[in-house]
């Protein structure tokens, strides 16, 4: 994900939704990343990208958000009016078990839970739109699990609140999503050992370890 410089709204109307459907466009064309599920909010947007090999997500945002930004600036007349994005995008690994799913379901219920729409296939900057008369317009990868069959009413059903701020945490970190043996290993693979910090103000020698912070 990615937002907008002190929190800049970048998309105020239809014309700035279909200025970035249409740079998400290019960039699938130009970096062919699996895209499985995202949304487009007034002030940021989520993508849910399956890479095929090292560096490609790095490419794709850096493509996307670089041309969305030359894009938005002269759309608005902005020229040279600075940065568009706070920043480099956050990212989290994510196990491809349940935890994919529930990413998912978070990724397309964003627009619900912010209380933009009653339903959340009733967004049209985001992939739930599909399931709304097959409008939407940017194609989707297969998953790689099997999508359960009722997910249209998962996503219009409210989700638990700790299942929220796990993954808000993990992509602010970029720690792994997943179970507690698979984020070891993700860890260890992805060589994010910098990013996992002990809870709490440093110990003294005398006292016991604390927990790392995974779950």
């Amino acid at each position: 994900m990615n937002r907008g410089v002190r929190r800049l709204r970048l998309f105020d109307g239809r014309d700035d939704y279909e200025l970035f459907i249409r740079c998400l466009l290019r960039s699938l064309e130009r970096e062919s990343i699996r895209l499985y599920a995202f949304c487009v909010m007034p002030n940021h947007f989520h993508l849910v990208l399956g890479p095929e090999h090292d560096g490609q997500l790095a490419r794709f945002m850096q493509i996307l958000t670089g041309s969305h930004s030359h894009a938005w600036h002269r759309a608005h007349q902005a020229a040279g009016g600075g940065a568009l994005y706070r920043g480099r995008y956050h990212a989290c690994p994510v196990q491809t078990d349940v935890h994919f799913l529930t990413v998912c379901r978070y990724v397309e219920r964003n627009a619900l839970r912010a209380g933009l729409v009653k339903r959340a296939e009733a967004w049209p900057w985001g992939s739930a739109s599909r399931y709304c008369n097959d409008c939407n317009a940017v194609p989707l990868s297969t998953w790689p699990i099997l999508q359960p069959s009722e997910w249209l009413t998962a996503l219009n059903t409210g989700e638990a609140r700790a299942e929220v701020a796990d993954i808000r945490r993990c992509t602010s970190r970029g720690l792994p999503l997943g179970d507690r043996d698979w984020q070891a290993l993700a860890i260890r693979d992805l060589a994010l050992q910098s990013k996992v910090r002990p809870r709490g103000r440093p110990r003294s020698s005398s006292e016991k370890p604390v927990g790392w912070l995974f779950t």
